[in-house]
């Protein structure tokens, strides 16, 4: 039993079993994670990319309002983007069928692994996208070399 609840043998089971499972691992997640399943809703999906002259760190993070987004990089290379989600609308007197609607703080650390230029960092948010354009440092730029390979044989 102690393997169906864990997930080892959903595979194997009836469809109905495995709907049973599911809703048992969701009353217990209810129950004794306190939450942390809802907030991770809030946790933005970051994308780090590196360019040629720079490192562009993508995040979704939809409805919220650009002035709630709090964006910090350490010179140890560590980026933080940070906010509030605020519930706009009260609702009195209306029972929900469910919600799954997340509102609340967050807040997301990620290392940068360049030599970057931090001081002239660059941010724009539209639509539910932030970005963050971060130059790279004129030693990162070098730090690569293009090595051209030739096939065996060949002078």
């Amino acid at each position: 039993m102690r393997d169906m609840v864990q997930g080892k043998h959903q595979e194997t089971a009836p469809t109905h079993f495995s709907n049973q499972t599911h809703d048992l691992k969701s009353l217990w997640n209810y129950f004794f994670d306190f939450g942390s399943e809802s907030m991770a809703g809030l946790q933005p999906k970051i994308d780090v990319t590196e360019e040629e002259k720079d490192v562009l760190v993508t995040a979704e993070i939809p409805g919220i309002d650009e002035e709630k987004i709090d964006l910090k990089i350490s010179e140890e290379g560590y980026l933080t983007i940070s906010g509030e989600k605020e519930q706009k609308t009260e609702q009195t007197g209306a029972n929900n069928y469910f919600q799954e609607i997340s509102y609340g703080m967050f807040k997301r650390t990620i290392p940068l692994p360049f030599d970057l230029k931090y001081d002239m960092a660059e941010a724009d948010y539209d639509n539910g996208v932030l970005n963050v354009r971060i130059p790279k440092s004129n030693e990162e730029k070098q730090k690569y070399k293009k090595i051209s390979v030739k096939k065996k044989g060949t002078a």
